[in-house]
C-alpha cells in the first residue's frame, strides 16, 4: 500500500507542475490536471498489482515507475487538449457577443 501512497503523491506534484508550467492555466481548474493524473496513475497502479508485476523478481520498478509516468503524461495531455479547446471556444463566444 506504501507504493500506492507513493504513486498518487507524485501524479498529484506532477498535475500541479504541469498546470504550473501551462501558459493557458487560467482557462481551467488548478486540480484538473492533478485529479487526471492521479486516477489514472492509481488506476494503471491497481492493474498492474492485479496483473501481479507488484511480486515478480526483476519487474517489482514497473507498478513504481509506469504509473507514475502514464499520470505525468495524461495530465500533459488533458492540459494541452483543455487550453487549446477552450481557449478557441472562449475566443468564439466573445467574437459572437461583440458581433451583437
Amino acid at each position: 500500500m506504501l507504493s500506492l501512497t507513493i504513486v498518487v503523491l507524485v501524479t498529484a506534484a506532477a498535475g500541479f507542475i504541469v498546470w504550473a508550467n501551462d501558459k493557458r492555466h487560467t482557462k481551467y481548474g488548478v486540480v484538473l490536471p492533478a485529479a487526471v493524473s492521479v486516477v489514472v496513475g492509481a488506476v494503471s497502479w491497481i492493474i498492474l498489482m492485479a496483473a501481479g508485476f507488484g511480486y515478480r523478481p526483476g519487474m517489482t520498478w514497473l507498478p513504481w515507475v509506469l504509473p507514475m509516468v502514464l499520470g505525468a503524461a495524461a495530465a500533459v495531455a488533458v492540459v494541452l487538449y483543455l487550453g487549446r479547446t477552450r481557449a478557441r471556444h472562449d475566443l468564439q463566444r466573445l467574437t459572437e457577443a461583440l458581433k451583437l
